[in-house]
């Protein structure tokens, strides 16, 4: 049961009041915006759930173009894990990235797609398994797999 806090105003909250938040947060309650828990969590279940039916992919093989469910190419298995899931997403990394709700490295969570960009330009999608790694279908000659993130040049991006 989550217990639920209505802040008309954040300006309006007195010490005394920002101290119960806090307590009631210690003690596995949560402070939230009215329509927030809905979203969120919402944003989390499709999340959790494409980020398992790309796990489910292991070991399918990469073929440029390839949007499933035997092959894949990279922005394909996104793709396909979040169509499964009830969510459309285009067909490109780039238009992928151009759609999500950015989101911080900080601020990732399991199911986020990550992009693999040069300046400007997105060249690579995966989605976030949690631990610095990535379930990704990544080349000519290669299957869907998990493996670790290689770079610091992502940008994080949240299917809503």
């Amino acid at each position: 049961m989550t217990a639920q806090i209505h802040v008309p105003s954040l300006t309006m909250m007195s010490r005394a009041g920002a101290v119960s938040a806090l307590t009631l947060a210690a003690v596995g309650g949560t402070l939230v915006a009215p329509g927030a828990t809905t979203e969120a969590n919402a944003a989390t279940a499709y999340a959790s759930k494409a980020l398992k039916v790309a796990a489910s992919k292991r070991g399918s093989p990469y073929r440029y173009g390839a949007t499933g469910p035997h092959r894949f190419d990279c922005s394909g298995l996104t793709l396909y894990s979040y169509k499964n899931v009830g969510k459309k997403l285009p067909r490109t990394a780039q238009q992928q990235y151009n759609r999500t709700k950015h989101v911080s490295a900080a601020s990732r969570q399991r199911g986020d797609l990550v992009f693999f960009h040069s300046g400007s330009s997105v060249y690579h999608v995966g989605i976030y398994a949690g631990g610095g790694k990535i379930w990704h279908s990544p080349k000519t000659g290669s299957v869907v797999r998990l493996e670790k993130i290689w770079t610091k040049r992502v940008w994080y991006g949240r299917v809503r």
